[in-house]
Protein backbone atom coordinates (compact mmCIF):
# COMPACT_ATOMS: atom_id res chain seq x y z
CA UNK A 1 0.00 0.00 0.00
CA UNK A 2 1.36 3.48 -0.91
CA UNK A 3 2.41 5.94 1.78
CA UNK A 4 -0.37 7.83 3.58
CA UNK A 5 0.48 11.52 3.88
CA UNK A 6 -0.51 13.55 6.92
CA UNK A 7 -3.03 16.11 5.66
CA UNK A 8 -4.34 19.31 7.21
CA UNK A 9 -7.73 20.26 5.75
CA UNK A 10 -8.56 23.96 5.66
CA UNK A 11 -12.18 24.93 5.02
CA UNK A 12 -14.96 27.38 5.81
CA UNK A 13 -17.27 26.23 8.62
CA UNK A 14 -20.22 26.50 6.19
CA UNK A 15 -18.61 23.63 4.24
CA UNK A 16 -18.28 21.28 7.23
CA UNK A 17 -20.47 18.65 5.54
CA UNK A 18 -18.11 18.56 2.55
CA UNK A 19 -15.14 18.26 4.90
CA UNK A 20 -16.73 15.24 6.60
CA UNK A 21 -17.41 13.65 3.20
CA UNK A 22 -13.86 14.43 2.09
CA UNK A 23 -12.34 12.78 5.16
CA UNK A 24 -14.53 9.73 4.51
CA UNK A 25 -13.45 9.59 0.82
CA UNK A 26 -9.81 9.83 1.86
CA UNK A 27 -9.76 7.48 4.85
CA UNK A 28 -7.55 5.00 2.93
CA UNK A 29 -5.46 7.75 1.35
CA UNK A 30 -4.36 10.18 4.08
CA UNK A 31 -4.16 10.77 7.83
CA UNK A 32 -6.36 13.71 8.85
CA UNK A 33 -4.44 16.25 10.99
CA UNK A 34 -6.95 19.11 10.74
CA UNK A 35 -8.79 21.19 13.32
CA UNK A 36 -12.36 20.20 14.08
CA UNK A 37 -15.08 22.56 15.23
CA UNK A 38 -14.59 23.23 18.93
CA UNK A 39 -10.96 22.04 19.07
CA UNK A 40 -9.75 25.56 19.82
CA UNK A 41 -11.73 27.79 22.15
CA UNK A 42 -10.74 31.17 20.74
CA UNK A 43 -13.11 33.19 22.91
CA UNK A 44 -10.40 34.89 24.99
CA UNK A 45 -7.34 34.25 22.84
CA UNK A 46 -5.31 36.82 20.95
CA UNK A 47 -5.10 36.45 17.17
CA UNK A 48 -1.39 35.56 17.31
CA UNK A 49 -2.08 32.86 19.91
CA UNK A 50 -4.78 31.27 17.73
CA UNK A 51 -2.48 31.27 14.71
CA UNK A 52 0.31 29.75 16.78
CA UNK A 53 -1.98 27.00 18.12
CA UNK A 54 -3.14 26.11 14.60
CA UNK A 55 0.42 26.09 13.29
CA UNK A 56 2.07 24.27 16.22
CA UNK A 57 -0.69 21.88 17.26
CA UNK A 58 -2.11 20.87 13.86
CA UNK A 59 -0.19 22.01 10.75
CA UNK A 60 3.23 21.22 12.24
CA UNK A 61 2.70 17.49 11.83
CA UNK A 62 1.18 17.70 8.33
CA UNK A 63 3.02 17.35 5.03
CA UNK A 64 0.16 18.56 2.79
CA UNK A 65 -2.59 21.13 3.33
CA UNK A 66 -5.77 20.77 1.33
CA UNK A 67 -7.98 23.82 1.02
CA UNK A 68 -11.62 22.91 0.35
CA UNK A 69 -12.90 25.90 -1.61
CA UNK A 70 -16.58 26.76 -1.35
CA UNK A 71 -18.27 30.05 -2.29
CA UNK A 72 -17.26 31.90 0.89
CA UNK A 73 -13.85 30.38 1.60
CA UNK A 74 -12.02 33.40 0.14
CA UNK A 75 -13.44 35.56 2.97
CA UNK A 76 -12.27 33.54 5.98
CA UNK A 77 -9.39 34.73 8.17
CA UNK A 78 -8.70 31.25 9.57
CA UNK A 79 -8.32 29.84 6.06
CA UNK A 80 -5.87 32.64 5.23
CA UNK A 81 -3.87 31.94 8.39
CA UNK A 82 -3.84 28.20 7.73
CA UNK A 83 -2.58 28.68 4.17
CA UNK A 84 0.06 31.16 5.39
CA UNK A 85 1.26 28.76 8.09
CA UNK A 86 1.37 25.91 5.59
CA UNK A 87 3.56 27.91 3.22
CA UNK A 88 6.00 29.01 5.92
CA UNK A 89 9.14 27.00 6.59
CA UNK A 90 10.55 27.58 10.07
CA UNK A 91 13.06 25.98 12.40
CA UNK A 92 10.30 23.83 13.92
CA UNK A 93 7.83 23.46 11.03
CA UNK A 94 8.54 22.25 7.53
CA UNK A 95 6.60 23.71 4.62
CA UNK A 96 3.51 21.83 3.48
CA UNK A 97 2.57 21.10 -0.07
CA UNK A 98 -0.78 22.78 -0.79
CA UNK A 99 -3.67 21.59 -2.93
CA UNK A 100 -6.92 23.45 -3.56
CA UNK A 101 -10.12 21.51 -4.25
CA UNK A 102 -13.16 23.35 -5.61
CA UNK A 103 -16.34 22.13 -3.97
CA UNK A 104 -19.49 21.48 -6.03
CA UNK A 105 -21.10 24.55 -4.40
CA UNK A 106 -18.39 26.92 -5.72
CA UNK A 107 -19.58 29.05 -8.69
CA UNK A 108 -16.59 27.96 -10.83
CA UNK A 109 -16.84 24.23 -10.10
CA UNK A 110 -16.61 22.16 -13.28
CA UNK A 111 -16.12 25.18 -15.55
CA UNK A 112 -12.38 24.81 -16.17
CA UNK A 113 -11.83 28.55 -15.62
CA UNK A 114 -11.37 29.70 -12.04
CA UNK A 115 -11.85 33.35 -11.19
CA UNK A 116 -9.02 34.27 -8.83
CA UNK A 117 -11.13 36.79 -6.91
CA UNK A 118 -13.33 33.91 -5.70
CA UNK A 119 -10.34 32.08 -4.19
CA UNK A 120 -8.50 32.79 -0.95
CA UNK A 121 -6.02 35.51 -2.02
CA UNK A 122 -2.95 33.71 -0.64
CA UNK A 123 -3.94 30.63 -2.64
CA UNK A 124 -4.42 32.69 -5.81
CA UNK A 125 -0.95 34.24 -5.32
CA UNK A 126 0.57 30.78 -5.84
CA UNK A 127 -1.21 29.70 -9.03
CA UNK A 128 1.06 31.62 -11.37
CA UNK A 129 3.72 30.39 -13.78
CA UNK A 130 4.59 27.17 -15.57
CA UNK A 131 5.28 25.32 -12.33
CA UNK A 132 2.91 26.82 -9.73
CA UNK A 133 3.34 25.96 -6.06
CA UNK A 134 -0.40 25.29 -5.73
CA UNK A 135 -2.79 23.61 -8.13
CA UNK A 136 -6.57 23.49 -7.91
CA UNK A 137 -8.71 20.52 -8.84
CA UNK A 138 -12.48 19.98 -8.91
CA UNK A 139 -14.08 17.82 -6.23
CA UNK A 140 -13.68 14.28 -7.59
CA UNK A 141 -16.92 12.67 -8.77
CA UNK A 142 -15.34 9.38 -9.84
CA UNK A 143 -12.26 7.39 -8.86
CA UNK A 144 -11.93 9.64 -5.81
CA UNK A 145 -9.45 7.50 -3.90
CA UNK A 146 -7.00 7.13 -6.81
CA UNK A 147 -7.25 10.81 -7.73
CA UNK A 148 -6.80 12.02 -4.17
CA UNK A 149 -3.78 9.79 -3.71
CA UNK A 150 -2.18 11.21 -6.88
CA UNK A 151 -3.07 14.86 -6.15
CA UNK A 152 -1.85 14.70 -2.54
CA UNK A 153 1.41 13.04 -3.50
CA UNK A 154 2.06 15.65 -6.21
CA UNK A 155 1.43 18.45 -3.69
CA UNK A 156 3.85 16.72 -1.30
CA UNK A 157 6.55 16.62 -3.99
CA UNK A 158 5.92 20.28 -5.02
CA UNK A 159 6.69 21.53 -1.50
CA UNK A 160 10.40 21.12 -2.24
CA UNK A 161 10.22 22.87 -5.63
CA UNK A 162 9.84 26.57 -6.34
CA UNK A 163 9.33 28.55 -3.12
CA UNK A 164 5.79 29.81 -2.55
CA UNK A 165 4.64 33.42 -2.45
CA UNK A 166 3.68 34.14 1.17
CA UNK A 167 4.23 37.92 1.20
CA UNK A 168 0.60 38.97 1.71
CA UNK A 169 -0.26 40.36 5.15
CA UNK A 170 -2.51 38.00 7.15
CA UNK A 171 -6.21 38.84 7.38
CA UNK A 172 -7.11 40.56 10.63
CA UNK A 173 -10.82 39.88 10.17
CA UNK A 174 -13.09 37.95 7.86
CA UNK A 175 -13.76 39.73 4.57
CA UNK A 176 -17.26 41.00 3.83
CA UNK A 177 -16.86 42.20 0.24
CA UNK A 178 -19.60 41.52 -2.31
CA UNK A 179 -19.30 37.80 -3.20
CA UNK A 180 -19.86 38.57 -6.90
CA UNK A 181 -16.72 40.72 -6.91
CA UNK A 182 -14.66 38.79 -4.34
CA UNK A 183 -11.48 40.37 -3.09
CA UNK A 184 -9.75 43.07 -5.03
CA UNK A 185 -6.05 44.00 -4.93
Amino acid sequence: MPQKHKVFISHHADDQEYKARFVQKGKNVFIDKSVDTGDIDDTNLKVDTIRQKIRDDYIRDATVTIVLIGPGTWQRKHVDWEIGSSLRKTKYNSRCGVLGILLPNHPDYGKGNIREHLLPPRLADNLKGDDPYIVIKDWPKTRAEARLREWIHRAFVRRNGNPPNNKRKPFKNNRTTDPQRGWQN
